[in-house]
């Protein structure tokens, strides 16, 4: 069955992408997927793109049929994307070597005022793509010798994400997966990704919903982000770098304790005090933070160094910001993928394979 398919593909010459994935689904190419991985992909399979014709992905069910509309997350029928790029400037185990590959779709659950990223987390900025583009994209970036897929607000596109994920894992994709989330999420969303993501890298933004509706203009921004963290450490634990997979805790410091962030400290505390603490500095008032006096400022030494000694009185762990950074952080990636390129990897990978076969 195995060569007299690849000698139909042959026959055809590879000009069409879709033939070459759906060979790769019925064949599994020779790839090596883990027993559990597959049994819990099998288990997932009902977060469908028919969601998207009422969409409940996210807390705000805004229930808008995506399939026609653009959601209150601006996130519409098709994956988006503003860029991927090689990022050295995350937590030390998620970019180690040339770095992670963050991944930034297009659109965003919170609306934050602050956003550094507002061009696209809220105005729309980016390129549409195809699913098969996608799984290509993630190939690429590993070819590009990144240390981890590191998915930027991912919740909006999540049907599309497994689907590509699938199909680039058995393309040979393996690097490990990093949900990177303000937290603002459903737990049912959440269960139903189990299993595909190694590391949850978790925002806790308020510990106060009054401040989560002041600044990002979502109700219940603590109630839902309690519960979410909780489901996520469930999944995976506190994160282990030997096994890369895990949960991390972001906690960005906001001026005059917007943040809540003694509050957030005592929460991880609470659950787990393995569970590593990123804790950061950088913010910087952009946007509509500028005129509002709680926010318009960054945040002073005194306030960082009150935070790290409640980190440390609370005998927590993780990663500190020092006032020396690297100027450069990011770099390019090569990510975007013609039909050309999606032939030409999937190609390699048969080609791969049947070597690894034969040999």
């Amino acid at each position: 069955m195995y060569l007299s398919f690849l000698s139909v593909i042959i026959s055809l010459n590879y000009q069409d992408p879709l033939i070459l994935i759906i060979y790769l689904f019925l064949e599994n190419v020779r790839c090596e997927i883990t027993e559990s991985r597959v049994d819990k992909m099998d288990d997932t399979a009902d977060i469908d793109i028919e969601i998207l014709k009422e969409c409940t992905l996210c807390p705000r069910v805004c229930r808008v049929d995506r399939t026609r509309y653009i959601g209150m997350c601006t996130a519409g029928r098709l994956p988006k994307l503003s860029n991927i790029v090689l990022h050295k400037g995350e937590e030390p185990p998620l970019s180690k070597g040339m770095g992670a590959s963050a991944v930034f779709f297009s659109g965003c659950q919170m609306k934050c005022i602050y956003c550094q990223n507002m061009g696209f987390s809220q105005r729309g900025v980016g390129f549409e793509i195809t699913v098969e583009e996608l799984a290509c994209a993630f190939l690429k970036t590993q070819r590009g010798s990144a240390s981890t897929l590191d998915l930027v607000s991912p919740t909006p596109y999540l049907p599309w994400i497994i689907k590509a994920l699938d199909m680039s894992r058995k393309c040979g994709f393996n690097l490990p997966v990093v949900y990177n989330t303000s937290s603002y999420e459903r737990v049912d969303t959440l269960r139903k990704i189990e299993g595909y993501m190694d590391i949850y890298l978790a925002d806790i933004r308020y510990t106060d919903n009054q401040m989560g509706m002041k600044y990002s203009k979502v109700p219940d921004y603590w109630d839902i982000a309690q519960k979410a963290v909780h489901e996520m450490y469930r999944q995976v634990g506190p994160f282990d770098e030997e096994r890369m997979k895990g949960l991390i805790v972001r906690i960005l410091v906001l001026p005059n304790n917007v943040s809540g962030h003694e509050k957030a400290l005592e929460f991880v505390a609470n659950l787990d005090k393995d569970i590593p603490i990123s804790l950061m500095s950088q913010y910087i008032p952009h946007f509509g933070a500028k005129e509002d006096e709680m926010i318009n400022r960054k945040i002073t030494k005194d306030e960082y160094e009150s935070a790290l000694d409640k980190l440390i009185a609370l005998d927590l762990d993780g990663w500190m910001q020092l006032d020396e950074k690297e100027k450069i952080t990011t770099f390019g990636v090569d990510w975007r993928c013609s039909e050309s390129d999606i032939q030409k990897l999937v190609t390699e990978e048969i080609e791969e394979r049947e070597r690894s076969f034969n040999g």
